[in-house]
């Protein structure tokens, strides 16, 4: 497994924070998504076989959000 930290600017907020949660744990090469309200920050723990951090990256901007 991987680990990756990204900002997303929406993620300070409940309602937000529930959309990219949500999102990001129905992939299934995600294991675990970690919201740091105070900062916008997500850690991601991630399988590197099956997906890298640019398509979770496009994943997340799909959807509307806006990463830092």
């Amino acid at each position: 497994m991987a680990v990756m930290t990204i900002h997303v600017k929406e993620a300070t907020s409940e309602t937000p924070i529930q959309e990219i949660e949500g999102l990001l744990l129905k992939m299934d090469e995600i294991e675990r998504a970690l919201v740091d309200v105070e900062v916008g920050e997500i850690k991601i723990t991630y399988d590197e076989n099956q997906v890298d951090e640019d398509q979770i990256i496009k994943r997340i901007q799909l959807e509307g959000f806006h990463i830092e």
